[in-house]
């Protein structure tokens, strides 16, 4: 079996139209991150999707495809995620966040997290 390290996997939900201080809130998350020394973030836009209001976004309906689902996605360790969550609370608002033990087989050149 290979070795692994375990770790936590962040996964926030939002929109694409979602704001933090006029700037769009998956680029706020992904600079805060950086500047917090967290191992990687990765931004994912979804074609269709709905949330808690159930309201469709979609890519095919053309007045609702400026609001499309955004996934972000963040691993690193336990700790670290944690005290990043803490920082991140005024950012959120109405976002849907999960936090999912991983485990890292590969990082880059070597099998751990800093």
């Amino acid at each position: 079996m290979t070795d692994y390290v375990q770790a936590t996997l962040l996964r926030i939900f939002i929109g694409e139209s979602d704001e933090f201080e006029g700037r769009p809130l998956h680029e706020a998350i992904v600079l805060e991150a950086r500047e917090q020394g967290l191992a990687g973030a990765t931004v994912l836009r979804g074609p269709m999707g709905y949330g808690r209001s159930s309201r469709l976004h979609t890519a095919k309906i053309l007045r609702l495809s400026e609001d499309l689902p955004i996934v972000i996605e963040i691993v690193d360790a336990e700790a670290r995620i944690k005290g990043f969550l803490e920082r991140l609370a005024p950012m959120l608002g109405s976002a849907l966040v999960t936090l999912e033990n991983v485990r890292v087989v590969r990082y880059g050149h070597d099998a751990g997290l800093d």
